[in-house]
């Protein structure tokens, strides 16, 4: 006979509320789950791994992220949800290249050019974002928060950006999930200015810290997610 579990056996294991339990089921993010004759819930051990498998996977990835994997694997769309995953690593990789570029990039006193793009001292905030690959949005409230500056074109009064400034825009980029307070920003961006790099490395080296410590949740979460496809392994040998 198959193991059971009530919510708050479930619950207390994983840390949760009932109540977090019973968001996921209603969003569709486990499988659905019998009742008894007196309408309470009777988790499986299928259940059980689900919400051990969200569990792990939010401490990797975003929500949206993890509600649309686990809702493909209970539509059994399984290989789609693990190409969504793959999407998720990938993405760490780039941005550990990029970070990885742009700390040689601010080493380098011949600044000319940044991913075959040719650098000016007279770029539009378009261009700037192009560089950086960010919308506009962000290099406004930089400036406004006093992280950036900008010159004004004097025919038309639009904002550009010198070959100092855009080094900014790209550490600020590349840092900004790792240095939370705009304080700690302004003087990182200070020790750029005073070509301090051994300051500069040091932030960049926690950021890639940061990047190795999401990779291992990344993978810790992935082998849950194994686990749970086991289970529908199994019930498709059974039937």
């Amino acid at each position: 006979m198959q193991k059971t579990y009530t919510p708050t056996q479930i619950a207390n294991v994983l840390n949760v509320s009932t109540t977090t339990l019973r968001r996921y089921e209603e969003q569709g993010l486990v499988p659905d789950v019998p009742r008894t004759a007196g309408n309470h819930r009777t988790y499986m051990p299928i259940h059980f791994q689900a919400f051990m498998t969200i569990r792990s996977l939010l401490k990797g990835y975003e929500i949206p992220v993890v509600y649309d994997v686990m809702r493909k694997i209970k539509n059994g769309d399984i290989i789609h949800g693990l190409w969504l995953v793959n999407q998720q690593l990938h993405q760490i990789q780039e941005e550990k290249q990029r970070v990885e570029e742009i700390l040689a990039m601010i080493k380098n006193a011949d600044f000319t050019t940044y991913r075959n793009v040719n650098i000016t001292n007279a770029m539009s905030i378009g261009k700037v974002a192009e560089i950086a690959g960010i919308n506009t949005s962000a290099i406004r409230h930089w400036e406004k928060e006093g992280l950036i500056r900008s010159e004004r074109d004097k025919d038309n009064g639009y904002r550009i950006f010198t070959v100092p400034e855009l080094r900014k825009i790209l550490v600020i980029s590349s840092l900004r999930k790792t240095i939370y307070y705009i304080e700690n920003m302004k003087q990182l961006l200070h020790d750029l200015d005073l070509h301090s790099y051994s300051k500069i490395d040091r932030s960049f080296q926690l950021a890639l810290q940061n990047l190795n410590q999401q990779l291992t949740m990344k993978f810790a979460g992935i082998a849950e997610i194994m686990k749970y496809i086991d289970f529908y392994k199994i019930e498709k040998d059974v039937t």
